[in-house]
């Protein structure tokens, strides 16, 4: 009997460990939706486009860098909120980690959304704008004297703003961004389709409430086990009968 009992247990044990194939799939997941986000998120960083203001001759031509943050923000916060995610992937089990791994895949499809977003002429110069409200301007004054004939000269001031055009030079970094995104999309799917056979954190780190579900669950999977191979799990041999003269002895 105690042999019986020690088989179904070992045989429990090896069923709710993970494999090393899960561990490989489950490190490998977690960096790529690492990597995707960081990717994304050094992507915003770099100039992608420049907004180029040509005032009328002697003022020199002004060139603002826009960077990618200035004219898809909303893809930074996206990246963040990926990288939370992989943190709540690690810190799940079961379907707990699979709803964490649909909305991972939900903010990277809003990413890839938002990344992909054509960079117009107008964005351009509007982000230059809110970057420097300056931008396209310029101010001249001419002092006013008198000729030899008397006749006196006033002074003249004037104000103007110059027409700007953008120059797109970041498609590279563009590029990439989409890729990252498509790298969390990846991320999300692999968690949801393989994310209950991965390794989970240690019972050290679980709630109360939650080691005690997961103990029940480990329980009845014995028990069925126990049942399946003819085995009583409510009779243990480890009860001393003879102590007590009242029971009888098997």
């Amino acid at each position: 009997m105690e042999a019986d009992a020690a088989v179904t247990a070992d045989t429990a044990a090896r069923s709710s460990a993970p494999s090393a194939g899960g561990r490989r799939e489950f490190t490998a997941a977690l960096l790529a939706g690492a990597t995707g986000a960081a990717l994304i998120l050094l992507a915003l960083r770099q100039v992608w486009a420049h907004a180029v203001y040509a005032p009328p001759h002697p003022f020199p031509a002004q060139d603002i860098a826009v960077s990618g943050q200035k004219l898809i923000p909303l893809a930074s916060g996206l990246a963040i909120a990926a990288l939370a995610c992989l943190a709540a992937i690690i810190a799940t089990r079961g379907l707990a980690r699979r709803a964490v791994g649909g909305l991972l895949t939900l903010i990277g499809i809003a990413a890839v959304v938002t990344a992909t977003a054509a960079v117009t002429s107008g964005a351009v110069i509007a982000a230059a704008t809110s970057t420097d409200p300056s931008a396209g301007a310029f101010s001249y004054t001419v002092t006013g004297g008198a000729n030899s004939g008397g006749t006196a000269w006033s002074t003249l001031s004037a104000v103007g703003v110059a027409s700007g055009h953008a120059v797109i030079t970041g498609l590279p970094w563009h590029a990439a961004a989409v890729i990252g995104a498509l790298v969390v999309v990846l991320a999300g799917l692999a968690t949801i389709w393989r994310g209950t056979a991965w390794p989970v954190m240690s019972a050290r780190y679980e709630q109360p409430a939650e080691r005690a579900a997961r103990l029940a669950e480990q329980d009845s999977a014995t028990m069925w086990e126990s049942l399946s191979r003819d085995v009583d799990p409510t009779v243990t041999d480890d009860v001393d009968f003879g102590s007590d003269p009242r029971r009888p002895r098997r």
